[in-house]
């Protein structure tokens, strides 16, 4: 079985630092995903977003898919975090490291996770913006 690192972001995301903690031993790509917030959302400016969880829930939620990913991708490692709180234009909402013999199996995995968490996770959107507050379904 693979190895599952996952990390709480209440209040920042070190996407590297989450990086440089994953075994890739025997390991020839790390696929990653960064997942940042956008200055605007068609055409209207977003001051920050808000993300709430279900935060005894959420780290369950994302070893789980993490554990599936290894399993279905036959991936070696994944190292994931999602934040919460107040995320301004341009911080780190997600990252998803996926190590792995070989990259296609890698690129699978990761954009599987990136999918499935967005689906799966407890985990709810809320947008600042120049024309007001706007819950948003799913995580966009």
């Amino acid at each position: 079985m693979g190895e599952v690192l996952i990390e709480d972001a209440p209040e920042s995301l070190d996407s590297d630092s989450l990086r440089s903690k994953m075994n890739a031993e025997g390991c020839g790509s790390i696929v990653s995903f960064l997942g940042l917030t956008r200055g605007s959302d068609d055409g209207i400016v977003v001051h920050h977003l808000e993300f709430d969880s279900w935060s005894e829930k959420l780290p369950e939620v994302l070893h789980e898919l993490a554990t599936k990913a290894i399993d279905q991708f036959g991936v070696n490692s994944i190292a994931m975090s999602h934040r919460t709180g107040v995320v301004l234009p341009g911080e780190d909402i997600v990252c998803i490291h996926v190590a792995s013999a070989h990259r296609k199996e890698g690129f699978e995995a990761c954009s599987w996770l990136i999918d499935e968490l967005k689906a799966q996770a407890p985990v709810w959107k809320k947008e600042v913006r120049a024309d007001g507050t706007h819950w948003k379904e799913g995580l966009g």
